[in-house]
């Protein structure tokens, strides 16, 4: 399979918080040639590559399977779908967006996120703030019964209808955060068969991030590595800070995060990224944010205290219906990745 063809098969994947099933088959599926697999009941997929060695350090490369979506909270008698929000959204940005109902077991539906007309509305109804509580889904139904009889069923997890497009390295599509995450991990992974680096690995595609970092908690339980890198899609701010303000540019190369609401990534790890990146000439920017948060945080804090570092893909408009980002981007965080794990050994983790 082609890096771009996964890409595209990882962001159009359905995968709510805690319905993570399609993008771990695709991760199989895309190692099961090199690795063995361990998947846990909260769909955290920890893949285990047949060139590990045993006898040198373990590095995690994590990167979150979920994406915020909704799910549906009950059905209303005139057939539309009152629902949830699973992670974070702008409700600003939801009425009158395309979205697809579904079940593990395949059932599938299509649905609009209700905005009326603007002749049916008040002053009002004009000027009122959106809330999940006046938003609905509509499957076309005409009452209750008839939407039961599509399909729609309370509990099921609802994802964005936004198909994958790349437009001259130029991607856009639903999930990049943190599909091209995953992605990244996937193919580096897939290009260490070929490389001897001086630590062994692990991929880990974690479950449940959009809604409080629930799947890494877990997988530090198991996994006891000696340093963490994590990969993320990350809000990009070229469209939205003034100029001294922007950290994570579209084309700008690997975001490297020093701190966010929830982490202080290490250090001198963090100064080993400057340094690996200035010998292989990967474009770096580095970010430190007020807000966020992400898995390095329950890393950080795992097993007495594991380095960790956050590096990620600039996104633009990430937890709305479609993001943008460079393909570039992505391909500096591959190149970014392994030159990491070409340089760590014991002896540098050990001065973390």
């Amino acid at each position: 399979m082609e890096f771009l063809q996964l890409i595209e098969k990882l962001s159009n994947a359905r995968g709510v918080s805690g319905f993570e099933d399609e993008i771990t088959q695709i991760a199989r599926e895309y190692c099961k040639d090199f690795c063995t697999f361990e998947e846990d009941s909260l769909r955290n997929l920890c893949i285990i590559p047949s060139y590990n060695k045993g006898n040198r350090p373990l590095v995690m490369l994590d990167a979150h399977s979920d994406e915020v979506g909704f799910m549906v909270q009950a059905i209303k008698p005139d057939g539309t779908l009152r629902f949830v929000p699973v992670g974070s959204w702008n409700e600003k940005a939801l009425p009158s967006s395309k979205v697809q109902l579904y079940t593990p077991g395949g059932k599938t539906l299509t649905g609009v996120i209700a905005a009326m007309s603007p002749h049916m509305m008040t002053a009002e109804q004009r000027n009122a703030p959106v809330s999940y509580e006046n938003l609905s889904i509509d499957i076309g139904a005409t009452d209750a019964d008839d939407a039961v009889k599509m399909g729609a069923e309370v509990g099921m997890p609802v994802v964005p209808l936004s198909p994958f497009e790349n437009k001259n390295g130029l991607l856009f599509g639903k999930a990049f955060d943190d599909r091209l995450g995953v992605a990244i991990v996937l193919r580096i992974l897939k290009e260490l068969q070929n490389i001897d680096p001086g630590v062994d690995v692990v991929g880990v595609i974690s479950s449940q991030e959009e809604v409080g970092d629930r799947g890494i908690e877990a997988v530090t339980h198991k996994i006891k590595a000696d340093a963490a890198i994590c990969f993320e899609g990350c809000p990009a701010d070229d469209v939205s800070a003034p100029a001294y303000m922007i950290q994570d540019k579209l084309k700008g190369g690997v975001m490297i995060r020093h701190m966010d609401s929830s982490v202080i990534c290490t250090p001198r790890f963090v100064s080993l990224c400057k340094e690996v990146a200035r010998e292989n000439d990967i474009k770096v920017q580095f970010a430190v944010r007020r807000g966020g948060g992400n898995n390095g945080a329950h890393i950080v804090l795992a097993n007495g205290g594991t380095p960790a570092i956050v590096a990620g893909v600039p996104v633009r408009y990430i937890h709305t219906f479609y993001n943008i980002a460079a393909m570039e981007d992505v391909e500096s965080n591959v190149a970014f990745g392994i030159a990491m794990l070409k340089k760590l050994n014991a002896n540098i983790i050990k001065l973390f």
